[in-house]
Formats: structure tokens, C-alpha cells, sequence
């Protein structure tokens, strides 16, 4: 990769990084769309892989004192995982635009519900139900096009979950989402050495701007927080419909 390639690679990932550490979701929401005009989709979801999955565990430790407070992140996380499998090959064998739109379409309306209905929510008992098909979904969605972020931030949200108990579960979920992505990949040789050396150029921002993502969260009242979590889906939505009519 390029010099000014690699400095792509760092302002995105701690652009993403901020949005993540204080919301909990962002980091392929953002990193991918400003990489993928430079190196293409298979590529900027390679190389985002490995600094997510280290967000995620920054995120997720530093979040765990809510996880008593967290509902179905064990079915959800071993169903996403599968999912995950699945959708690494899809990434390396199928037309992704379909994909996005019907992600985008499914977003947008619930961003849309959730400002209509505000108390919208989902009961224990549903979302037992729903969860491993959720699961699956993301895991699919998170290794065909690199972003889960859409379909199970919008569920949990649903769940409403405490702040902190809402970054933790999202951040357990993609964490072993990647995980099982970040195989696949490897075993299909995705990742060459120009994709390792970007990847590991996007580890630095992760570290740096942790603490003013978690500086932010404490500032966020709880609506201030939902309407910052609102927002983000509704651009991640918008985001996919432009990248799948551009491509």
C-alpha cells in the first residue's frame, strides 16, 4: 500500500474508533466506506478486521461490570459466529449489492419505527425468540460486506439495555463475529502482506483514542446516548445505499 493509503488507514480507524469506544458501534460503519474507494471492498474489510477485533476487546473489557445487566449474548454470539463462517465466503464469491440493500432497507425502518414509537422495546420472551435468527444474520452480514453493526445494534436497542450493558453486549457479539471472520479469511488467504501492514497501521489510533471515546460516552446523557445510537444506524443505512448503488 501507499503512504497516503496507510494515512487513510489511520485517520479512519481512529475515526471509527471514537464513534465505537462511545457508542459501542461505528468502527466498520465508518472505517469501511472511506477505505473501499481506495482499495476496494475485499480489501478495506480485510484490513479493518484485525483493528475491530481489537477495538472490540478494549471496548468489551472495559464494559464488563454490565454484563449481569445483558440479555442472549450466548445465543446470539455462537449463532453470529456460524453466521460469520458463511458469509467470509460470500465475501470472496458473490454480488454483495442485494445484500446491502435489503440491509439498509431493514435499518432505516426500524430507525424510523424507534422515532415513531419511542417506547418501542422487545420482551425477554421475544427476543429469546428471535435471537438465534438475529445471531445468524449478523454473523452473515459481517463476513459477506464487513458490517453487522446495523442488524444487531438495532435488535439490542430494542432490548433497551442500559448504556454501558448495550456497548458491552455489542462489543462480546462482534468480537466473536470477527473472530470466526478473521479465520475464514486466513484460511482462504485473504490476508497478504500489504492488508497485514495496514491493518497493523490502524492498532495505533485504536489505543490513542480510547479514552476520548469513553470521555464522550460519560458526557451523553441517556437520550442524548439514544439519539447518538439512532443517528449512527441511520447513517450506516444511507451509507449502504450509496455504496450499493455506487458499486
Amino acid at each position: 500500500m501507499s503512504t497516503t493509503e496507510l494515512v487513510v488507514v489511520g485517520v479512519a480507524s481512529g475515526l471509527a474508533m471514537l464513534a465505537k469506544s462511545a457508542t459501542g458501534l461505528g468502527y466498520p460503519l465508518i472505517a469501511i466506506p472511506i477505505l473501499a474507494p481506495l482499495t476496494g471492498i475485499e480489501t478495506a474489510v480485510a484490513v479493518v478486521t484485525l483493528p475491530n477485533a481489537a477495538a472490540n476487546m478494549l471496548v468489551g473489557w472495559r464494559t464488563r461490570h454490565a454484563r449481569s445487566e445483558s440479555r442472549d449474548v450466548p445465543v446470539l454470539s455462537a449463532t453470529s459466529a456460524v453466521g460469520a463462517v458463511f458469509g467470509a465466503f460470500i465475501l470472496v464469491s458473490a454480488p454483495e449489492r442485494p445484500l446491502l440493500l435489503v440491509l439498509a432497507a431493514t435499518v432505516l425502518l426500524f430507525v424510523i419505527r424507534s422515532l415513531w414509537f419511542e417506547e418501542f422495546s422487545l420482551s425477554p420472551a421475544a427476543g429469546r425468540r428471535g435471537s438465534p435468527l438475529v445471531g445468524a444474520a449478523t454473523g452473515l452480514m459481517q463476513g459477506a460486506v464487513g458490517v453487522s453493526g446495523p442488524i444487531i445494534g438495532s435488535w439490542l436497542y430494542a432490548y433497551r439495555l442500559p448504556r454501558d450493558a448495550y456497548i458491552f453486549s455489542l462489543s462480546v457479539l462482534f468480537l466473536l463475529a470477527g473472530a470466526a471472520q478473521i479465520a475464514t479469511l486466513a484460511s482462504i488467504g485473504a490476508y497478504s502482506g500489504d492488508r497485514l501492514t495496514a491493518s497493523a497501521v490502524g492498532l495505533g489510533p485504536v489505543l490513542a483514542v480510547l479514552p476520548a471515546g469513553e470521555h464522550l460516552r460519560a458526557r451523553l446523557s441517556g437520550p442524548q446516548f439514544d439519539r447518538a445510537v439512532l443517528a449512527l444506524l441511520a447513517a450506516s443505512g444511507a451509507t449502504l445505499v450509496i455504496r450499493a448503488l455506487a458499486g
